[in-house]
């Protein structure tokens, strides 16, 4: 009698193999997808604080193109960088006692330090010390 040779390999081991290959895919392509999706989370984060910064920045800007153009701003710079005063006022000018000559600074004058070889190659290489 002729036994009936069997396959170990039977189809329904093939079809539970090609589901775990087909399930692995899926989760590596899901895994890849999350991955893209945290990236570019991350990004529209940064974006986000850039363009909170614009906007902030801008504020500011606003901030000092309206007190640049108030009447206030325009007295200011007269009073403290123009040295100009308005009607009314007493101008103080600082002025020392009577009799006394005014101090002169000396200017010290600065001392030459003569340059080594090395330093003079490298300042001529170079150009810098």
């Amino acid at each position: 009698m002729k036994r009936k040779q069997t396959f170990p390999i039977s189809l329904r081991r093939i079809g539970v193999m090609a589901g775990i290959a087909i399930l692995v895919l899926v989760v590596i392509e899901f895994n890849t997808r999350l991955q893209a999706y945290n990236d570019l989370s991350a990004q529209a984060e940064g974006v986000r604080a850039q363009a909170t910064q614009a906007m902030q920045t801008q504020l500011a800007l606003q901030t000092q193109i309206a007190y640049a153009n108030s009447d206030s701003a325009a007295e200011d710079f007269a009073r403290e960088e123009g040295h100009l005063v308005q009607d009314g006022d007493i101008p103080v000018v600082p002025v020392g006692p009577a009799g006394s000559a005014p101090t002169a600074t000396p200017t010290p004058t600065p001392v030459s330090t003569p340059l080594q070889n090395w330093e003079l190659w490298w300042w001529l290489f170079f150009g810098e010390r």
